[in-house]
């Protein structure tokens, strides 16, 4: 089922567990509910898809579109989302616990209350981000892009921020524990 157009499709708690679905059109179609775990989602085009509670737990979404998709509760553990597009995407409280998010581009996306504990976001763009009160505990932000990023109350226990960006980046109330910050911007 590779390159489907499936743009404005209705998938709301269906079950796609190990479905492939690489380089498909599914722009606006609502996910709600729908479980994906495993399900092959790279080069997809999500953007503006809704996957409300879905469940994306070790999904493939390597470079996929997710442009203001909302994901809102999402289950994304251990997904691959390397060099995603995540802008302006809704993740509040979506579970990133391992996912890998390399190269993924954040801006302006909500990861309020997110949980992106052993993520790995090395030289991701967070610009303008809001991560306020994000579980990071050892996630991975070496060379990651923190310009005007919101952490207020985000635990950052054991993550790594060497050679972050850190220009105007908010992090008030935020907790430190054993955190590595060295050869910052």
């Amino acid at each position: 089922m590779q390159n489907l157009t499936l743009a404005n499709a209705d998938f709301a708690n269906a079950d796609l567990i190990r479905v492939d679905l690489t380089g498909a059109d599914l722009t606006s179609a609502d996910l709600t509910r729908a479980d994906l775990t495993r399900a092959g989602l790279a080069y997809t085009n999500l953007t503006r898809a809704d996957l409300t509670h879905a469940d994306l737990a070790y999904a493939d979404l390597i470079r996929a579109g997710l442009t203001s998709a909302d994901l809102a509760s999402a289950d994304l553990t251990h997904a691959d989302l390397t060099g995603a597009d995540l802008i302006r995407a809704d993740l509040t409280g979506a579970d990133l616990t391992g996912a890998d998010l390399a190269s993924a581009d954040l801006t302006h996306a909500d990861l309020i209350r997110a949980n992106l504990t052993n993520a790995n976001l090395i030289r991701a763009k967070l610009t303008r981000t809001d991560l306020s009160s994000a579980d990071l505990t050892h996630a991975d932000l070496p060379h990651t892009n923190l310009t005007g990023a919101n952490l207020t109350g985000a635990n950052l226990t054991h993550t790594n921020l060497t050679h972050a960006n850190l220009t105007n980046t908010n992090f008030a109330n935020a907790k430190f524990s054993n955190t590595l910050m060295t050869m910052l911007t």
